[in-house]
């Protein structure tokens, strides 16, 4: 279990989470959207202890992140993997160095043929066969991101996170990425978590939209009950970036937040 209870983070004056309760469906997709500085990211570090709250409970796996002392933070990180934004590849190393990463560091009962083993296993799952000596700054923007799900899968993990998995990519390649994406959940049957202010993308791959604004929880619910949400604050932050339906009489205006 992965939940969030009445979850509160400020920084100084400037509030970012105020009271956020959120239960994450293990085996599903849920996405988190919300405009730039509205806290997709400060909520993700406290899932995995990077931040601990002001108060409130994160409990992952029956650990309370807020709480936790580094062993058992620890213990709870091994089970998570990460994508990053621009995928954070070592470029002094291989794509397969890469990959093996962090079987070397938090796997080491495994011999380095069964890493290599590993590494061309999930290369081979993010469609990328032989690539294990190419060199990270030869590759695509698309070809980093798979680099980086590889990794972030490698350690068969029971949750994956993703930080804006389509950032400074094309639509096409964002198209595929987000294909992967689908094809992993079902391949591997884990749970995947997404940071996102791409609508279009995290419409293609989520089972669970929540959407962040003003340090609240605004919206939750399947794909669909976002797109038909009442919520001013949801549609126009929809409308900007997919078509909606106009409703008769309906001026909305997305209210200033200095987040």
């Amino acid at each position: 279990m992965i939940e969030l209870r009445d979850l509160r983070k400020s920084f100084g004056d400037l509030v970012v989470l105020d009271g956020v309760s959120l239960r994450f469906e293990l085996g599903h997709t849920t996405a988190i959207i919300g405009p730039s500085g509205t806290g997709k990211s400060v909520l993700l570090k406290h899932l995995v202890g990077l931040m601990r709250p002001d108060s409130g409970q994160v409990m992952c796996f029956g650990t309370d992140m807020a709480i936790a002392t580094e062993r058992e933070m620890f213990a709870v990180r091994r089970r998570f993997g990460m994508l990053f934004q621009e995928g954070a590849l070592f470029d002094s190393m291989s794509v397969g160095e890469n990959v093996e990463f962090p079987l070397v560091h938090h796997h080491k009962q495994l011999s380095a043929a069964e890493r290599r083993d590993r590494v061309d296993e999930v290369l081979e799952q993010v469609g990328l066969p032989g690539f294990y000596d190419r060199i990270p700054g030869r590759l695509s923007g698309g070809q980093r991101k798979r680099v980086g799900l590889a990794r972030a899968i490698v350690g068969k993990p029971e949750v994956v996170l993703f930080d804006e998995p389509n950032s400074g990519l094309d639509p096409m390649t964002s198209n595929s990425i987000d294909a992967l994406i689908c094809e992993m959940k079902e391949a591997l049957g884990i749970t995947f978590i997404v940071i996102s202010h791409d609508i279009v993308g995290v419409l293609n791959v989520a089972d669970y939209v929540g959407m962040l604004y003003g340090g609240h929880l605004v919206e939750y619910g399947t794909c669909d009950d976002l797109v038909r949400s009442d919520q001013p604050i949801v549609r126009q932050f929809l409308r900007r970036n997919v078509a909606l339906p106009e409703r008769a009489g309906e001026v909305v205006r997305l209210p200033a937040y200095s987040g």
